[in-house]
């Protein structure tokens, strides 16, 4: 795929209005690094007012790893109302299949068609109905050992499927890429996987799921990259990212984006 510093252009250009319904622990990471890259967050979760805030919105994001009965009937709500607008959703299924409780929830966001599902490959074998070794959030599966699940869950829910790992995985069932950016501290610093859902979310809008996930990851991993030139560790490393999502012009994207067709 070429010219992955276009879809940013276009991102910034927008500025989309993001709601994201997501965990404690990921709020702030996640509202700073969306605010870094150009798109707007908006932190709603409430079910008195998540799917009337999901009517104008411009995209959603969802993540399930801190649950409450309140949240998952604000999630279903919102992603209702998406789905009926035809705005591009996310769907992160963190630890998807650690208890009857996330499972239950899955099968339930599932069913309302997100536009596209971002996990580890423990989460995606999950939903794809394959029993995996994740630990909680964390996968202990490799992200090769996912993608053929990830391709048949892409089929069966029409949704882009993004397993992302040391070299992430992006299919629609039909059209699949690896995408090799990165670093290696990354996912020492919380939330940063999280967060990352927002932005492929804010670079859905307006563009192709499939190519704009797979533009979404580069740049993402690019950031990584530069941040870990200066960073010394996790704490400097969150910082430099941040920096790093800010500052990255779409031509370097275009430059240094480590994307293959698989």
């Amino acid at each position: 795929m070429e010219n992955c510093g276009l879809y940013l252009a276009k991102m910034r250009q927008t500025a989309p209005l993001v709601q994201n319904i997501t965990n404690y622990v990921s709020m702030n990471v996640m509202a700073n690094v969306m605010l870094a890259a150009g798109a707007s967050p908006a932190m709603v979760h409430a079910r008195e007012e998540a799917a009337e805030f999901a009517g104008f919105t411009s995209a959603l994001s969802i993540n399930i790893g801190t649950l409450s009965s309140d949240w998952v009937e604000a999630m279903l709500s919102a992603a209702e109302v998406a789905s009926k607008r035809g705005i591009p959703w996310v769907f992160d299924p963190v630890a998807a299949g650690a208890t009857a409780f996330r499972r239950k929830t899955s099968e339930q966001i599932m069913a309302l068609h997100p536009t596209i599902v971002r996990g580890n490959a423990s989460e995606i074998l999950a939903l794809a109905g394959a029993i995996g070794t994740g630990k909680g959030v964390d996968s202990s599966d490799g992200v090769a050992a996912a993608e053929d699940g990830a391709k048949r869950l892409a089929k069966a829910s029409g949704a882009v499927v993004a397993v992302t790992g040391p070299v992430d995985f992006v299919t629609d069932g039909r059209e699949s890429y690896r995408v090799a950016n990165g670093h290696a501290m990354m996912p020492l610093v919380t939330a940063l996987g999280c967060s990352l859902t927002g932005v492929v979310a804010a670079f859905a809008v307006g563009q192709a799921p499939l190519n704009a996930t797979v533009a979404a990851l580069a740049y993402y991993g690019l950031a990584g990259e530069h941040a870990g030139r200066t960073a010394i560790g996790p704490g400097s490393f969150q910082v430099a990212f941040i920096d790093a999502l800010h500052n990255l012009m779409p031509v370097q994207i275009s430059l240094g984006a480590k994307v293959t067709s698989a």
